[in-house]
């Protein structure tokens, strides 16, 4: 959940979001050998295999299942070939740093998924294809699940955070996990974006001295880097849409409750997410499709879609056309203001073109000092609440409580030794009930009225902004939906995406939409890898 820093905020969100690296631009968890792998050797791949595998680093899910039913690749090749990949631009060359430990089983699932292919068991669209998961998804392997920190090194998690057991299930290979802002972004305001005590630091593989965001850093990185076609992240507030957009892909955060969050080290029971971060539209529907499902131990899925829901049926290329959207009214073409931000003018024209009625609104909005602190109060109360539940839900850990966690990063600070000072802040903060419940149900009742609002009285379908607004700081509070899809790069060559968001469950819709753009703008740059 971590910040862009600066870009016009005022000092007071500035401060905030480093402190908190809560609001996504503007928002938002020494490596031991011992604790992460730096690699994993693969083995020599078929020469027969060499010429399939030509382009695999940027192909689409799609793209791999024709190789695989019509051109006889297999799932060992392509899980060799990116592990090559990854040890030439993850830990060596550019060193782009986006995973924290591969894993040793990779190999023996995808020799399992290719037997199972030859036999006719095909288990879906997921099959044999790789997927990279955030270090606070517990897979009950040899893996750690740390939230990147050397503290949560130790004895690995006994069961498979539920979407990890529908992956699998799915036929996916889970081939490793991916760095992070340790704890999510909750250690220290002076901690960069992508930075965590067992991993080190993520870099920007477009540009690699710029911000990747946080904190799901390490699986933004990696989609944009071709290391895997399929990430998970998980979010906050800004914590997929922020590296998505900073990296150049596509970030899904998901209505609450439409994805389970059982064994996942969350922040925040009323908005933690996880969701999918990929390289294309289509790639993120497949990925939520075998995700969802109804899992009876979050009690925020009690009120949900049904599971039956296919994500892909709406991705079509006309999805826009009639469409009422609306987009913030100081980017009217008729504005003084519209020339602002070239880049998202030009998205938003490309809307027009492919059929969408835009309609100007006035952009949602609690850019204001009660609302920062009220945020900081609530946040600061959810960690606390959530803290013992780390602890106790795991077995062979070093510590065992966030006095214990002080304690230990003062003796263990990881290389640089960057301070805790967030971590002791909300250790000082007491969790009361009332005056969190007080807080939590005006800051959700008032973002989600302020969405509502819009959609009903222009009788919008959905809603859209420029990616680095302050819209999706307050989508994830409402508990709605957001995507974020690439438009390119502005002058400068900073990256930038267009934001959609809508009602919750409204998946399906945004999706769609989203994949109508894309298609319009073919607006996703491949990485240059350059300083």
């Amino acid at each position: 959940m971590q910040a862009i820093k600066g870009q016009g905020l005022s000092a007071l969100k500035v401060s905030l979001v480093l402190a908190l690296s809560v609001l996504s631009h503007p928002y938002a968890f020494a490596t031991s050998a011992s604790s992460t792998p730096d690699t994993l050797n693969s083995e020599p791949i078929d020469p027969a295999q060499l010429h399939l595998l030509e382009g695999v680093e940027y192909a689409s899910v799609s793209q791999l299942n024709d190789k695989y039913t019509l051109q006889g690749l297999t799932s060992v090749s392509v899980v060799n070939y990116l592990l090559n990949r990854i040890e030439r631009l993850d830990k060596n060359g550019p060193t782009i740093n986006s995973i924290i430990e591969l894993n040793p089983d990779a190999l023996t699932i995808a020799a399992q998924r290719d037997q199972e292919r030859s036999l006719g068991q095909v288990r879906g669209p997921l099959h044999g294809v790789p997927v990279l998961l955030k270090d606070n998804i517990q897979t009950a392997d040899s893996m750690q699940t740390s939230a990147g920190s050397l503290a949560l090194v130790g004895q690995p998690a006994a069961d498979d955070a539920f979407i990890v057991q529908r992956l699998r299930d799915a036929g996916a290979i889970v081939l490793g996990k991916t760095n992070l802002s340790e704890w999510a972004g909750f250690r220290d305001p002076a901690i960069p974006s992508g930075w965590s005590a067992r991993g080190g630091q993520t870099k920007n593989p477009h540009q690699l001295t710029a911000d990747p965001c946080g904190s799901s850093t390490g699986s933004a990185a990696a989609a944009a880097a071709g290391f895997a076609p399929l990430t998970v992240g998980t979010e906050t507030n800004g914590s997929i849409h922020c590296p998505s957009f900073m990296n150049g892909v596509v970030g899904l955060k998901p209505s609450l409750g439409l994805l389970s969050r059982s064994g996942i080290i969350t922040v925040s029971k009323n908005q933690d997410t996880p969701g999918p971060i990929t390289r294309t539209v289509r790639d993120a529907a497949l990925l939520l499709n075998a995700m969802t499902g109804n899992d009876p131990t979050d009690s925020m899925q009690h009120a949900r879609v049904p599971e039956s829901v296919d994500y892909t049926a709406r991705l079509s290329a006309d999805a826009l056309r009639g469409k009422r959207i609306g987009f913030p009214a100081s980017y009217d073409p008729v504005s003084a203001d519209a020339s602002q931000d070239p880049n998202f003018a030009r998205a938003l024209q490309v809307l027009r073109d492919a059929g969408a009625e835009l309609v100007p609104v006035a952009e949602p909005s609690y850019e204001t000092s009660a609302y920062m602190e009220h945020y900081q109060a609530l946040l600061f109360m959810d960690l606390n609440r959530e803290a013992p539940n780390w602890f106790s839900s795991r077995q062979g850990m070093p510590v065992h409580s966030l006095e214990e966690l002080v304690t230990f990063n003062q003796s263990t600070p990881g290389n640089p030794a960057y301070g805790q000072d967030t971590i002791t802040a909300f250790l000082n903060t007491p969790y009361n009930e009332d005056d969190y419940n007080t807080l939590w149900s005006d800051l959700h009742s008032r973002s989600q009225a302020q969405i509502d609002q819009l959609l009903t009285e222009h009788s919008l379908d959905a809603l859209v902004d420029s990616a680095d607004g302050f819209v999706p700081s307050i989508v994830p509070v409402a508990g709605y939906p957001g995507i974020t899809v690439p438009s390119g790069a502005d002058a400068q060559g900073t990256l930038k995406g267009l934001y959609f968001y809508g009602p919750r469950w409204s998946e399906a819709l945004l999706l769609g939409l989203a994949y109508s753009y894309e298609q319009a703008a073919q607006a996703r740059l491949t990485p240059a890898f350059s300083s």
